[in-house]
């Protein structure tokens, strides 16, 4: 399989310098610009009422404030190309790799399955799975017993409770999680591949899985299988 990072991702990772650059430019040619109007002022002035000093203070501490102001900009948005890119890094070492989303769908291609998953909020001593066809119908229960809080995979053998192999395609799922008999929050995560990086409508780095709008933020990832 081949990746490719796309050149919006790329050229977020590079456009810190020039963003800098020209941010230190028109500071530079601000405090450029009042030095030659000061100048002129000075060498202009009535001798009978020359500059008052307080003013020029201030004309001085604002250039000094927008200097500043600037140099922070610049400190902040290096900061952020500096996130964006090792994100990027980051998404990019998923290529290839499977990973458990929200959602509740499971494949089956030739008997063979598809992952999927489940996030507890907390342990349960009993946690079902009731796997349904496209018509609704249960196709197969499965008996997970008790199950820590957090993420776990599970996995589905493509046999049906009355033995037999299913029928190639997408099946739903739900989860049913208790202790004691009180409902244990929970949800349920289905399988992507991860084929390569793009960015979303805001511009940060986003997972393409291959799929129509099936692009996703790092943070939605919620297990790397």
């Amino acid at each position: 399989m081949t990746s490719t990072i796309s050149s919006s991702v790329l050229s977020t990772m590079n456009s810190t310098s020039t963003t800098a650059e020209s941010s230190t430019s028109a500071s530079d040619e601000l405090q450029d610009q009042f030095l030659t109007l000061l100048t002129t002022e000075l060498q202009n002035q009535d001798p009978t009422d020359p500059m008052d000093n307080s003013e020029m203070v201030t004309q001085l501490a604002q250039i000094s404030t927008i200097s500043s102001i600037e140099d922070v900009t610049s400190t902040l948005e290096g900061i952020s190309g500096q996130i964006s890119a090792s994100e990027t890094l980051q998404a990019s070492a998923l290529v290839g790799n499977g990973v458990l989303i929200d959602g509740n769908t499971i494949q089956v291609d030739d008997g063979v399955t598809t992952p999927f998953g489940v996030t507890l909020d907390s342990d349960a001593d009993s946690v079902t799975v009731t796997i349904k066809d496209s018509s609704g119908t249960v196709v197969r229960t499965l008996d997970e017993g008790e199950m820590s809080a957090g993420t776990q995979s599970l996995s589905w053998d493509g046999l049906q409770d009355d033995g037999t192999t299913a029928a190639d395609g997408a099946y739903t799922f739900s989860i049913s999680a208790t202790t004691d008999d009180v409902a244990v929050a929970s949800t349920a995560l289905k399988y992507a591949l991860v084929t390569g990086v793009t960015t979303d409508s805001s511009n940060a780095v986003a997972l393409d899985l291959g799929g129509v709008n099936e692009n996703v933020a790092l943070s939605d990832i919620s297990l790397v299988l």
